[in-house]
């Protein structure tokens, strides 16, 4: 907790001397919005007269003029096909901050529309996106591996092919992730279920980290991920991204092309198709290749909507397709096998390179489908309704015998129905909110055919949500509240030789939140959120009973669990000066029954091999840490930057460590751009350091590996080609080949992590 004192204290020092070295220190900030949808209006104008100064509103609707004396200005704001904003801001001791709600003409003007599709995220607690040039760099990595380049995020991995994001030490079933605003339902319990999303459809990836069960029910109970894809076009308007992406590691070859383009003859109408193929081999470690596993993807999802004044829609498909090898050497023949290769750290085998993908092996296959409209009934109010449908479909292949190797071991089939319905209100003064029925109807089947016992019971849910949000803003203070009530049954079946088991169960909980953003000085603004969340456990959490193949381990649930509760508090200070930025968020979360997986130290021995075995158990938790990222300018062309995370996650009844908690990590480095005319070079030099998890579980199969260093390397080249865009990109990755195993990765009981990559990225816009 020093780390974060001394941080904290530094910004406060940093922000007092920029203030103090100005005489005039005074800032008007605002974010513009759509009256009638909440959607953000980049490339709004706004003129203060009395300083003659202009801007323009960014991406995310936000302007900010800075160094302004005390006194009286007058601020307009224009956007064509909207009535301008005039209003009179009196400056004295304190700054201001206003959003500003822009209502559409009622006659169109030269044959222009602008009707967004996607709201704008308005919230309190703390939320970072990736987007942009930074998006741009990490084009070709998974969403795990992409996300971690945000503070507070890492990934929980299988290998090096397999990671789940993980906010502030939840994962799994406690982080939600939205596809273009539906919520993604595969088989997530899994540890080794990777998100069955296509990065490469985002325009932006953006992570809020507080307890959002309030917005988007109970599996959000530890942070939401939000995968949106670029705004449809409302006229025709034609845009072309083609990237192309090699890797030496796993010799991997990835395709993406998306087209959106809006229509002449039907105003209001636009389009969006994508598509990628993605292909990689055995990944090396350092000093060996790991024997199966490759990877390979096709993907592809397609959108196209209508917009006018009064209405809206939008239909939306997406396809995602998989098959994933998992590391041979993690299914041992017998008990000393499976101790020798523990003890030895690496595969006793040698296999050279091959994209061949045999046994043990993962097929995913996922379709989502959506269809959202909006109507405004009037200039304040606006209704929506969205529907959304999901088929998963997973097949795990374990080594096996004779034609049985030609069968699937676990075979799962979920179909998700998901409805939602709310309303939106926004007025001219500081008053807006959303208010709505969210309802989820889930049906999983294991597939017959398998000759194996079903890991889990075949089960239908359902889950009926109602809620409220309400915020008010007014000058430099945002208050938000939220109330939500949620009503779940699940009823279970499956034969256990020739017994069957059922089982329904019912649940139900209330959740609550509050938050605040304030803006302290024209260099510091504060956010606080406090929510309180809930899930109840999963199907494999209650009822798993047998060996999970994907994961090479045996998994034994508990029908006795109940429902976990959370109270999660995080505090965001964010700084903004002239050449510096920080952001320090600290947060605490005390979770009531939370459930986890614990290695028992057993082993379970079948003809299949020899497999540690883990159970399912709840306690009583507290976990709290810190995030902080920052940057300086140095130069007009280098910058230094600092990015890390600690997280303290405590057994609060045995005041004992929970396994799988991220250790202490930090990022830094040094970017610098180079500016020639039209052409920019970006260069980029970044040092990852991960302490050693000191802080372990009574029992582990092996302890916690070393920390380690791992330096990066990175340029781009962006030019003008043929009246286009071109993007040149060549990264390295752990330039100096350090072996390293990560404690958060699965697989480090049987062999080190990735070595050196070089990966080269053409991205083309046209």
């Amino acid at each position: 907790m020093q780390s974060a004192r001394l941080i904290l204290v530094l910004l406060l020092i940093i922000s007092g001397f920029e203030a103090l070295s100005q005489d005039c220190k005074l800032v008007i900030r605002g974010k513009v919005i759509h009256l009638e949808n909440n959607q953000t209006i980049p490339g709004a104008y706004i003129w203060i007269e009395e300083v003659k100064a202009g801007a323009v509103t960014d991406d995310s609707g936000n302007f900010i003029f800075r160094n302004l004396c005390p006194g009286d200005y007058t601020i307009k704001i224009q956007f064509l096909g909207h009535k301008d904003i005039i209003e009179e801001v009196t400056l004295s001791n304190s700054s201001f901050n206003k959003t500003f709600r822009m209502e559409e003409l009622p006659t169109e003007l030269g044959g222009v529309e602008v009707h967004g599709h996607r709201d704008a995220i308005q919230t309190t607690t703390a939320v970072n996106a990736l987007y942009g040039s930074e998006l741009l760099e990490a084009r070709g990595e998974n969403l795990g591996e992409s996300l971690k380049r945000i503070a507070g995020v890492t990934t929980f991995s299988t290998g090096n092919t397999i990671a789940k994001p993980v906010i502030h030490g939840l994962h799994s079933n406690r982080i939600m992730i939205l596809n273009n605003g539906i919520r993604l339902e595969g088989q997530q319990w899994g540890a080794e279920h990777a998100p069955e999303i296509d990065p490469f459809l985002a325009e932006e990836i953006t992570v809020i980290k507080g307890a959002e069960t309030v917005r988007f029910g109970p599996e959000a109970m530890g942070g939401v991920i939000m995968v949106n894809p670029g705004e449809l076009p409302t006229e025709k308007k034609n845009k072309t991204d083609l990237y192309l992406v090699g890797g030496t590691n796993g010799r991997m070859g990835n395709l993406s092309l998306s087209h959106t383009g809006g229509s002449e003859k039907v105003k209001g109408l636009g389009y969006r198709v994508q598509g990628s193929v993605k292909r990689a081999g055995n990944v090396r470690s350092p000093e060996y290749f790991q024997g199966n596993t490759g990877m390979s993807e096709i993907n592809f999802s397609g959108a196209t909507g209508y917009s006018n004044s009064k209405l809206g829609a939008e239909l939306y498909y997406s396809y995602f397709n998989t098959e994933l090898g998992i590391l041979r050497d993690a299914h041992t023949g017998n008990l000393s096998d499976l101790e020798e290769i523990i003890a030895n750290g690496r595969p006793f085998t040698n296999p050279d390179f091959t994209y061949e993908i045999n046994n043990p092996k993962q097929v995913v296959q996922h379709h989502l489908a959506k269809l959202k409209t909006h109507y405004h009934l009037n200039s304040k109010w606006k209704a929506n309704l969205q529907y959304g449908f999901q088929l998963n479909q997973r097949q795990e292949y374990d080594r096996r015998r004779g034609d049985l190797n030609e069968r699937a071991s676990l075979d799962l089939e979920l179909f998700t129905n998901t409805l939602d319905l709310f309303v939106d209100h926004t007025h001219e003064n500081a008053l807006s909110g959303t208010w709505g029925i969210n309802i989820i109807q889930q049906a999983n089947s294991n597939v017959p055919g398998t000759g194996v016992t079903p890991l889990i019971p075949n089960y239908d849910m359902l889950n009926a949500g109602l809620y409220l949000i309400e915020k008010y803003s007014k000058g430099p203070l945002e208050l938000e509240g939220g109330l939500r009530y949620d009503y779940r049954t699940v009823s279970t079946a499956r034969f256990i030789g020739s017994e069957l088991e059922e089982a329904d169960l019912q649940y139900n909980n209330f959740t609550a939140f509050f938050g605040t953003y304030y803006q302290i000085n024209p260099n510091l603004a504060f956010r606080s959120n406090l929510g309180s969340a809930w899930r109840p456990p999963n199907v494999n959490e209650l009822f798993s009973q047998g060996l999970h193949h994907g994961a090479a381990a045996v998994e034994i649930g508990d029908a006795d669990l109940d429902s976990e509760k959370s109270l999660k508090w995080v505090n965001s200070l964010e700084f903004e000066g002239k050449k510096s930025t920080g952001e320090l968020t600290v947060y605490a979360n005390q979770i009531r029954d939370y459930i986890y997986l614990n290695p028992t130290g057993e082993t379970f021995v079948s003809l299949r091999g020899t497999f540690n075995v883990y159970e399912y158990l709840q306690a009583n938790a507290f976990f709290w840490g810190v995030d902080f990222s920052g940057s300086y300018e140095l130069t007009e062309s280098l910058q230094a930057y600092a990015k890390g995370s600690i997280i303290r996650a405590r057994n609060t009844e045995t005041d004992e460590f929970f396994p799988f908690i991220p250790s202490d990590r930090m990022d830094w480095g040094l970017s610098y751009q180079l500016d020639r005319g039209s052409k920019t070079h970006h260069f980029n030099l970044s040092n990852m350091l991960v302490a050693r998890q000191k802080r372990e579980p009574v029992f582990d199969l092996a302890p916690a590996p070393p920390g380690y260093a791992l330096f990066n390397v990175g340029y781009r080249y962006e030019l003008p080609f043929q009246g286009n865009r071109l993007n040149l990109g060549l990264q390295v990755q752990n330039i100096f080949n350090t072996e390293f195993k990560e404690y958060m990765n699965r697989f480090r009981y049987f062999t080190a992590d990735m070595g050196r990559n070089l990966l080269i990225k053409i991205n083309y816009q046209f």
